[in-house]
Formats: structure tokens, sequence, C-alpha cells
């Protein structure tokens, strides 16, 4: 299986993308290149990493909401296999408005598992696309930011990037 990577800086630091050649299959960071070699391992097996620039202008998209084309994110499709719980998790995060957060708890009611915020916060964890599908809108119960596989302040850089006030939260 050959997929397409592309490196992109920002002011979170490089940022990876790897795209089947339409849709993105992974979004990570430089510092977390093995967990995202890992979760692709996991889903596609053996796979040969190909650097492309701008694959399926992925990469164009990702920039233009960095410079503040919030909308950008939005027009990329996405392919994160995962179990059918997982996309049901997943899809739910593309549906969080920009400039808000949820809790865990908020998404697990919303998916009609009002007990399954654990179940949640996990799938959360194991999101390959981060920032497109965005788990830095979810947060902790007293609305304190918990839980980003990317680091808390890339999580926090984020947020008021898309205008959540984060005064009260740590």
């Amino acid at each position: 299986m050959e997929l397409f990577i592309d490196k992109i800086n920002s002011p979170l630091g490089t940022i990876l993308l790897v795209s089947d050649g339409e849709n993105l299959c992974a979004l990570d960071f430089v510092d977390y290149e093995h967990r995202m070699t890992q979760l692709l391992q996991v889903r596609y097996g053996h796979f040969h990493l190909k650097e492309m620039a701008n694959p399926a202008e992925i990469s164009s998209k990702i920039q233009a909401y960095l410079e503040g084309d919030y909308s950008s994110l939005n027009h990329i499709p996405v392919s994160a296999g995962g179990t059918a719980f997982q996309q049901q998790v997943w899809a739910a995060l593309r549906t969080i408005p920009l400039g808000t957060t949820v809790t865990y708890g908020e998404l697990a009611a919303k998916l009609g598992k009002p007990t399954a915020y654990r179940a949640v916060g996990m799938a959360n964890s194991l999101n390959p696309v981060a920032i497109v599908v965005p788990c830095h809108r979810v947060i902790g119960a007293k609305a304190n930011l918990t839980g980003y596989a990317g680091g808390l302040e890339r999580k926090r850089w984020l947020l008021k990037h898309e205008g959540v006030a984060l005064e009260s939260r740590n």
C-alpha cells in the first residue's frame, strides 16, 4: 500500500499529514511520528510512505486553517478507519462548532451513550487525524484541558486560535 506524506511548518511545530491520494488518513505532529506510524500499521499493515507536496490539496487547506480560514477544514475528506464506535465518535467531533467545546460526558450523551464518557475519551485519544477531526474541542468535566495526544500546549493553542476563551481553564 502506498500512502503520501507531507510536512507543514506551523506555529505548533512540524505537522505530518498522510493521504491515500484522495483522503486524509493521518495528521499528527513530527514529535509524535512514531504514534502516527503505529496507528497506520494497525490500519494498513505494510505500507510505504512516499513524500508528496500538498497531496489532494490537503496541505494547503491545513495551512489556510492555520492562517485563519477556519472553514477550510470542512473541505478535507477524511478516511480514518477505526471501529464502528470510533467512527461514530470521530464523526461527532466534526459537528462540534468552531469556537466551542464539549465535555467527554456531553459528547457521550450526544451519541446516546451517556455513561460511555471513558470510551469516548479513549476513541478521542486514538483519533488519527488531529485538527481536522477536532478532538481538541473536547475538555474535562470541570472545563479543564485534559487529554490531547499532541500535548496540552497544542490543545490550548488550537482552542485560542479558534476563539475559545480559556481564562478560567488551566
